[in-house]
């Protein structure tokens, strides 16, 4: 074959998981994207959109809809990957094999439910994504909790789209959202997202096959990967979760209780978040939907989402976690939100436990555990003036001595508010009634 026979293997250019028009202001700071092993591995090029002022770029690999994991990788000053870095990288990666094929019908109806309060270019962009899925049957209700203004309704009306859906839930707290999207979906099965994220557009189609494989699962959760990391704050809470690197596919069940989870099952973290849940329709209603005394917007600031899979698990329904239903997370910016993050983990997690010992049967079951869950939860306490803490989750990346400031004490700060968690909690239950 002669050179102008031959085919030039086109330049593949990657979009960026959560795109801005801002330069990034820390120098740790890392593009974040996705990209198909093969198409990669074949390109004479990579090159990364919007990549300007970045030195260095995370990538979620995917061989098709299957996650093989991460890589970090070096950026040029165009926005271009070295191939000789991103190969090897990519070749290192675990081999992907697609699980059995689904046994029930994957393309019935889905719904989903996007609760949201004052944050309407956070709705905007979460909306578009939804809408981009490629799922052949969808409506989506963006349920206004609380609102101060007309934004949100202003915007939902902008798209004029039949699948899109304005619900008002007039009073505030995510659960009543959630439950307010609940009580209106007519899929079998409803998906629940925040405001914040943006979703895959195979997202819908992986919940619908994780549903369609096991007739025994009533909730499914997925991969929440971080969409931004511009700052030391985004990397720092990057590292802290356990959902936005969780990539193995599971199933769990009560009957058998998984060797690796001694608290199973209220393994707090191990079976996703709310960002990224759904659940059968029907399980859902029977369940009582969400406690309307946990999560943002009540005293009690969390625990709405380990306390709904906890009763999933126990309600003898399966659980299951789908790496490949896909949605990326805004973690918040700012140093503020470091202790924000801090006092609702640590609130929302004594309010859960206040809630089990609260009723006998769960109650029992949390005693059973008492050891491992103690030694949890004093584990929030440690670690004060560990500067080198915070240096070391950022993977090395450089931090000012007011960043050092923000994160140190923070397990501290979650263990206090974890101890008043069971009273807000009962100012939550006195507050819903």
């Amino acid at each position: 074959m002669t050179d102008h026979q031959a085919t030039a293997v086109p330049v593949l250019m990657i979009a960026p998981a959560m795109p801005s028009p801002d330069l990034p202001a820390w120098p740790g700071a890392a593009w974040v994207g996705a990209i198909d092993r093969q198409e990669a591995l074949a390109a004479s090029a990579v090159e990364l959109a919007g990549a300007e002022g970045f030195r260095r770029a995370r990538l979620l690999v995917r061989d098709g809809r299957e996650v093989a994991g991460f890589v970090d990788v070096t950026v040029d000053a165009s926005g271009e990957v070295d191939p000789a870095e991103l190969g090897p990288a990519l070749r290192a990666l675990r081999t992907t094999g697609l699980p059995a094929a689904p046994q029930g019908d994957p393309s019935g109806r889905i719904s989903v439910v996007i609760g949201t309060r004052d944050r309407p270019d956070d709705v905007r962009r979460c909306v578009r994504s939804v809408l981009a899925s490629e799922h052949p049957d969808f409506e989506v209700f963006v349920v206004d909790n609380a609102p101060t203004t007309s934004a949100t309704r202003d915007v939902v009306a902008a798209f004029a789209d039949p699948r899109l859906h304005y619900v008002l839930e007039a009073r505030p707290g995510v659960s009543r959202a959630r439950n307010a999207g609940l009580a209106l979906a007519s899929g079998a099965v409803v998906a629940f997202i925040d405001d914040d994220v943006v979703v895959d557009r195979h997202w819908l189609a992986a919940l619908a096959d994780a549903y369609a494989r096991d007739a025994d699962v009533v909730c499914v959760t997925g991969l929440v990967p971080s969409g931004e990391l511009r700052t030391p704050t985004q990397r720092y809470f990057d590292e802290r979760v356990t959902w936005a690197r969780n990539l193995d596919r599971r199933v769990f069940r009560t009957s058998a209780p998984p060797e690796d989870l001694p608290l199973f099952p209220f393994s707090v973290g191990a079976f996703g978040t709310g960002a990224n849940m759904s659940l059968r329709r029907s399980a859902a209603l029977a369940l009582g939907g969400f406690d309307v005394a946990l999560g943002p917007g009540t005293p009690s600031r969390a625990g709405e989402d380990p306390d709904l899979f906890t009763r999933v698990l126990l309600s003898g329904g399966a659980l299951a976690v789908e790496p490949s239903a896909i949605v990326w997370h805004k973690h918040r910016p700012d140093r503020a939100a470091l202790r924000s993050q801090a006092l609702g983990y640590g609130t929302g997690l004594g309010a859960w436990v206040a809630k089990l010992m609260l009723r006998p049967r769960t109650a029992l079951a949390v005693f059973r555990r008492a050891f491992g869950a103690l030694k949890q939860l004093g584990a929030l306490g440690q670690g004060d003036g560990q500067v080198s803490a915070a240096v070391d989750a950022l993977g090395g990346w450089p931090v000012d001595d007011e960043f050092v400031a923000a994160t140190a004490g923070l397990k501290r700060v979650e263990l206090v508010a974890a101890l008043g968690g069971p009273w807000r909690y009962l100012r939550s239950v006195r507050a819903a009634r």
